[in-house]
């Protein structure tokens, strides 16, 4: 991975990406395709822009991509994963959007200079605009567009009227989407759009050895405590160490935990797990179930790597309604109060989970190389 050092050899395709600095779900997913787009062509040059973290694809992406920090968008304010600041939400979208002209002319020139030939935006409105400024095709990539999330927070959006209008000019400028499963927006666009399949991370790994490697004995069973790039606090640790049969297992960036862990609770430093050659997805394949708030991401994950989902609200948001009337369909799950979350209140709702029947439908997940076909032949 270089970082904007240097240029590499031309090739026929250089491809660049603008993704959401929110959460990891837009991250993760879009490596998965970057990787999958990388296996299809070497010769394709990938360039990223966006404020995730780039740990998350220096120790992800199969290949060599140049990457650029830069905010793309700026999401959803949030205190963690599961407390969200609406007004600040829409305040600072509407001061981005209102600056979105000036930004998109800065990466436009910055596309020509590169010699893009196509823009991919996970989904992000300045990746539409900057492409049509510079004359190029531009693909979006989502199961939700920010147009649609912000309407859902009528009062604050008031106060800025023009900050729909202005998201939706710019996805007015796509050539394409590839919308994903569990989705709600993409009303007001005028490209073609094309269902793909959820794209999601695989693990090449057994349960037992995952839980070898973590230290996490057999005999119990496995919760994963999940919650994104921002994590959680206040989360009682005490009680998930007296679980009967179960061990909970979490990665310290998903945790802010004070003192040492009971028994029964393993708290994972992130470069560790991944310096011993494993991944999250290993983590979630290892899982009974994956304790987490609903999310595309980590959803398509469970799904794709068979573990069931126990999980709790999240704020307003408008993509949760969606995604927990989809769920079921797919994926063992139940909910649970956001009180027995943070006071380790977990053994009934686990064991309840565990007796659910299977889920009627067991949809395909291999969209990143569906979506990578549709990004190398593009136009």
């Amino acid at each position: 991975m270089t970082g904007g050092r240097g240029r590499p050899s031309r090739s026929r395709h250089v491809i660049v990406f603008y993704i959401s600095g929110h959460a990891f779900g837009h991250a993760s997913r879009c490596i998965e395709v970057i990787n999958a787009t990388l296996a299809a062509d070497a010769s394709a040059q990938i360039v990223v822009r966006t404020s995730a973290a780039r740990w998350l694809f220096d120790v992800t992406v199969k290949g060599p991509i140049e990457f650029h920090e830069l905010v793309c968008d700026t999401g959803v304010v949030q205190r963690d994963s599961l407390h969200l600041d609406e007004r600040r939400t829409i305040d600072e979208a509407a001061r981005f959007a209102a600056d979105l002209d000036r930004r998109a002319e800065a990466e436009a020139a910055f596309l020509r200079q590169r010699g893009a030939t196509l823009v991919v935006g996970d989904i992000p409105p300045l990746a539409f605009r900057a492409a049509h400024l510079a004359g190029l095709p531009a693909v979006g990539m989502g199961n939700f567009t920010w147009d649609w999330i912000y309407e859902g927070y009528r009062d604050a959006v008031a106060s800025w009227p023009d900050l729909v209008p202005r998201i939706r000019r710019a996805y007015g400028h796509a050539s394409l989407a590839l919308r994903l499963p569990m989705w709600g927006g993409f009303a007001e666009w005028n490209s073609p759009i094309i269902d793909v399949p959820f794209v999601a991370r695989h693990s090449t790994r057994s349960a037992g050895e995952v839980r070898d490697a973590i230290g996490v004995p057999h005999a119990n069973r496995m919760a994963l405590a999940s919650f994104g790039g921002l994590g959680i606090s206040g989360l009682a640790l005490e009680p998930l160490g007296r679980l009967d049969g179960w061990s909970v297992v979490t990665t310290a960036h998903a945790l802010e935990a004070v003192g040492a862990p009971p028994p029964g609770v393993r708290i994972l430093e992130d470069a560790a797990v991944y310096a011993a050659g494993l991944r999250y997805e290993d983590l979630v394949r290892a899982a009974d179930v994956v304790v987490t708030k609903p999310g595309y991401g980590i959803i398509a994950e469970c799904l794709a790597n068979g573990a069931a989902i126990l999980y709790t609200d999240r704020g307003r948001f408008a993509e949760y309604d969606v995604l927990v009337e989809a769920m079921p369909k797919f994926v063992k799950c139940r909910f649970m109060p956001r009180d027995d979350l943070y006071e380790g209140r977990w053994q009934d709702h686990l064991d309840a989970l565990l007796a659910c029947p299977a889920p009627p439908e067991k949809p395909r997940t291999d969209g990143a190389s569906v979506a990578a076909r549709y990004l190398l032949t593009s136009p």
